[in-house]
C-alpha cells in the first residue's frame, strides 16, 4: 500500500499510532489468499495478488478490543500464540497487564479438563491466529467466553467476537500490535494517565530471529 493510500484511509481520523508505522511495520500485509470472513476489512488487492487491509480497520478494532480486555479482571484473560513470532509479545502484554500467556503449544484440557495441572478458567480469550489457536479456540466455545483473534485475510472467523484485522505473522507487525494493545489496555485499566507514561518501546515486545 503506497503512503498516500494509507493517509486516503485515516484521513480525518486520529490514530492510535502514526499512519507511517503501521505501514513500516507491514500491518497491513495480508497473503495472497482471501477468505469470505475478511471480505471488508481488505483495502485492495496488490498487482502481485496480496491482498492488504485496511488499516483504519485495524486501528478501530484495537481501540475496541483494548476496552473490552480492561472491562475483565487482568487475571481472568488469556493470550495465546502458537505462533513464534506472537510469543515473545504476548509474555510482555501479560507482564505489563497482569494477564495470563500461554506462549508456543497449547495443552488439550487446560480449559475444559479440571484434572489437569494447567487447568484454568479465563473469562476472556485472546488467539494471535484463529488457525495456528485452533485448539484454544475450541475449548474456548466449548465454555463459552468471549473469543478476541488477530486475523489476516486468509482467517475464517465465524466464531470470533472481536476481530483485530492484520498481519498476523509478521515479527514486527505482531511486535506493533501487541505494543498498542499493552498501552490501551493500561489507559483503560486506568493505570497510564497518556500514552508518553508508556515506557516500553515495539522493540521491547518483537521476537529475536
Amino acid at each position: 500500500m503506497p503512503q498516500q493510500e494509507v493517509e486516503q484511509s485515516l484521513a480525518g481520523y486520529e490514530s492510535l499510532v502514526p499512519e507511517d508505522q503501521y505501514l513500516s511495520c507491514g500491518v497491513h500485509i495480508g497473503t495472497q489468499q482471501k477468505n469470505a470472513d475478511m471480505e471488508e476489512y481488505i483495502y485492495r488487492v496488490r498487482n502481485d495478488g496480496l491482498f492488504v487491509l485496511d488499516v483504519k480497520k485495524t486501528d478501530e478494532r484495537l481501540r475496541a478490543a483494548a476496552k473490552m480486555i480492561a472491562r475483565y479482571p487482568a487475571e481472568k484473560v488469556l493470550f495465546v500464540s502458537a505462533r513464534q513470532y506472537g510469543q515473545k509479545p504476548i509474555r510482555v502484554l501479560a507482564k505489563q497487564t497482569g494477564a495470563i500467556a500461554i506462549a508456543g503449544r497449547f495443552m488439550p484440557g487446560t480449559l475444559t479438563n479440571p484434572n489437569t495441572s494447567q487447568f484454568m478458567e479465563p473469562e476472556l480469550i485472546v488467539l494471535t491466529d484463529p488457525a495456528g489457536d485452533a485448539q484454544a479456540m475450541r475449548e474456548a466455545l466449548n465454555i463459552g467466553i468471549p473469543i478476541i483473534a488477530l486475523a489476516d485475510t486468509n482467517n475464517e472467523t465465524r466464531n470470533v467476537d472481536v476481530i483485530i484485522p492484520t498481519n498476523n505473522k509478521g515479527r514486527r507487525s505482531l511486535a506493533l500490535v501487541y505494543w498498542i494493545l499493552a498501552r490501551e489496555v493500561l489507559k483503560a485499566q486506568g493505570k497510564l494517565a497518556s500514552d508518553s507514561d508508556f515506557t516500553l518501546t515495539v522493540d521491547d515486545f518483537e521476537a529475536q530471529l
